[in-house]
């Protein structure tokens, strides 16, 4: 079957900003990533992602924010200070869909496709994603750690107004609505996949190379979100440790912010060799 067309493209560049020089994950610190064979460190992809929902909140607004859904491919780096070129198109046959890529320096660094749909969500039983305590020690990652089906436990961060419109300025988001409503970005949703793993595992360099997200409400600065998840894979695949997590998000405890199926190489096979 072949592929429905696109409609003519828009473009605009953001300047990407590495955001986790001095995180945890040594991926993104010039050295480490060098010897990993980068040519220095990666822009989280998470933000890629960020700079990647520009155009569907530009075209569908809060709506998207509230019911739409996207997924993302993180294929190559985007390095700290490079031009990113961010492309959308609306999908010809789909009047609610638009495809959307990521280039740097010449290469595609990732693709997506965003969607509003018309139904909204399927209903999430939260009691299939129980309140866990974080680890007191958070063991290594390993496949013995992760298992396929564990339960990890549950973080949760208040967004408060300055990290939220630091986000806004290190993702060079430039639409108005997130100010203007209060309005936490989707990038930072996002990084909640990353905290379901990072807060309940002791990671070495690894790299987020996915996500399939599907929104239920807009997060607002100021409240409490958490986010509960499951393993649901654990894999080798050409000497990378895979992981992939299903985790939601919720705002105040109760309400479901958003649904990720997150996927990562937690350890890449470089570590071992």
């Amino acid at each position: 079957m072949t592929a429905p067309a696109a409609s003519p493209a828009a473009t605009y560049e953001v300047e990407a900003y590495n955001t986790s020089k001095q995180s945890e994950n040594k991926i993104h610190d010039d050295t480490v990533a060098k010897k990993f064979g980068f040519a220095g460190g990666l822009v989280p992809g998470v933000d890629v992602y960020a700079y990647l929902t520009h155009g569907a909140v530009e075209r569908w607004g809060r709506d998207w924010l509230e019911r739409g859904s996207a997924d993302c491919r993180l294929l190559k780096p985007v390095y700290d200070g490079a031009i990113a070129t961010i492309t959308t198109a609306a999908v010809l046959g789909e009047d609610n869909a638009m495809t959307i890529t990521v280039e740097s320096a010449g290469q595609l660094c990732a693709q997506g496709t965003a969607r509003l749909p018309d139904t909204a969500p399927e209903a999430i039983d939260l009691e299939t994603f129980p309140i866990l305590p974080l680890p007191r020690e958070r063991p290594p990652a390993s496949p013995e750690a992760l298992p396929k089906g564990a339960r990890l436990g549950t973080y949760e961060m208040a967004i408060g107004a300055e990290f939220a419109a630091g986000y806004l300025r290190d993702v060079r988001e430039t639409l108005p609505l997130y100010g203007e409503q209060g309005l936490v970005h989707p990038g930072v949703i996002s990084r909640f996949g990353n905290w379901a793993l990072t807060q309940n595992v002791v990671l070495g360099p690894w790299i987020h190379v996915g996500s399939d997200i599907r929104h239920f409400s807009a997060a607002k600065v100021g409240e409490d979100i958490s986010a509960r998840a499951r393993v649901t894979d654990n894999y080798e695949r050409k000497g990378h440790l895979f992981v992939e997590l299903d985790a939601v998000v919720l705002a105040g405890g109760s309400r479901i912010v958003a649904r990720i199926d997150h996927t990562a190489i937690y350890e890449p096979r470089q570590v071992r060799s």
